[in-house]
């Protein structure tokens, strides 16, 4: 039965439920009614999140509340909050703890979210940071892309 295709996708489909209900519990807005984007680029990448509908004012301010909070909470090496969601540790997160400052985060509001920029000079904390990203297009399902950006979008 473990092998079975049906088997796997129902437990797939359960695991996403349960990391979307640790979602809306650790980042305080509906997974459902947002969008997740993770871009990365030369010097790190980018954690975007967007309403789905411009006029949901509730969501949007919780979105800006959480990646402002981010931001802080990762410049400090705190990972809880992504570590809670997917009920790990996340690849790349040893690292951009132990190289911390080495690695900048700035939040920038958007137009119906907003992104927080994570970037590096160091190329161990630019590797961290793609594994991390990687790790979240992967688990949110998101289908950004994995390669390596010149710009963000």
């Amino acid at each position: 039965m473990e092998n079975c295709p049906m088997t796997q996708a129902a437990a797939s489909q359960h695991s996403q439920m349960d990391m979307n209900a640790r979602g809306e519990k650790g980042m305080g807005f509906s997974q459902t009614a947002t969008q997740h984007h993770f871009f990365l680029t030369t010097n790190g990448g980018a954690i975007q999140v967007e309403v789905k509908n411009v006029s949901d004012q509730t969501n949007l301010d919780e979105i800006r509340m959480h990646l402002k909070h981010i931001a802080q909470a990762f410049a400090r090496g705190d990972f809880d909050i992504p570590m809670f969601v997917h009920d790990t540790v996340a690849p790349g997160v040893p690292e951009m703890r132990q190289l911390r400052n080495e690695i900048h985060y700035s939040y920038a509001e958007l137009p119906n979210g907003g992104r927080v920029v994570i970037d590096s000079s160091n190329q161990a904390a630019v590797d961290a940071i793609h594994q991390f990203l990687r790790f979240q297009i992967r688990e949110h399902e998101t289908g950004d892309s994995v390669d390596i950006l010149k710009a963000l979008p």
